[in-house]
């Protein structure tokens, strides 16, 4: 999604918490990659792997200059024959510590199994943080450092890819202009030209 439309969500948004909790969570998604040496590792759950998100955080760790945001998918199950970055199993989950963060994205509510690897992380020192789809009876308290929750599966106008879109919008942002302003248009087309495809 690009930044024109993200701005268009945030107006149908307006008046609604949504724009301010997303900025919230994204800007903590974004210290806590910058503040350690460690990557970022995202994790879906059983029956959902967050490629979506995936790719968007590729885009803005381009895009921002922020490169800690290009994120690790951690998958349940790693078919034969898969490119390197997409060959990353849960088994990471339990090397990581401290300087590290972990994004835990689930549509449902997550399996026990999940939950306590990704508790052992931060007990490890990592850094965890959650998107879910429900408020109701999550399970991550004591788990997570930060969650970011729909408050119920029938939000007007909201939904987690919409939420996630604006989170990995928000973590992309900086105080300062993402581009200079009067940059000449030669250097952004090389800019644009050199920059290596999505690897999503």
């Amino acid at each position: 999604m690009d930044a024109v439309r993200v701005a268009l969500l945030r107006e149908v948004l307006a008046g609604t918490e949504w724009p301010r909790a997303a900025r919230a969570f994204g800007g903590t998604l974004r210290t806590a990659v910058q503040r350690g040496p460690g990557p970022l590792l995202l994790v879906g759950t059983d029956a959902y792997e967050p490629w979506h998100l995936a790719a968007h955080l590729d885009d803005e760790a381009a895009w921002s200059g922020v490169p800690e945001l290009s994120p690790t998918l951690l998958r349940f199950r790693v078919p034969p024959g898969a490119p390197p970055h997409l060959a990353v199993g849960l088994r990471r989950l339990a090397s990581a510590g401290r300087g590290e963060t972990v994004l835990l994205v689930a549509p449902d509510r997550p399996g026990a199994g999940i939950l306590e690897r990704v508790h052992d992380a931060r007990r490890s020192g990592a850094t965890v943080l959650a998107l879910s789809a429900s408020a109701e009876g999550h399970p991550f308290d004591g788990v997570a450092h930060d969650v970011l929750s729909l408050p119920s599966p029938d939000a007007p106008a909201l939904s987690l890819d919409v939420l996630q879109h604006l989170v990995s919008s928000a973590a992309g942002e900086a105080t300062a202009p993402r581009r200079p302003p009067f940059r000449d248009p030669l250097s952004r087309l090389a800019d644009h030209l050199s920059t290596p495809p999505p690897r999503w």
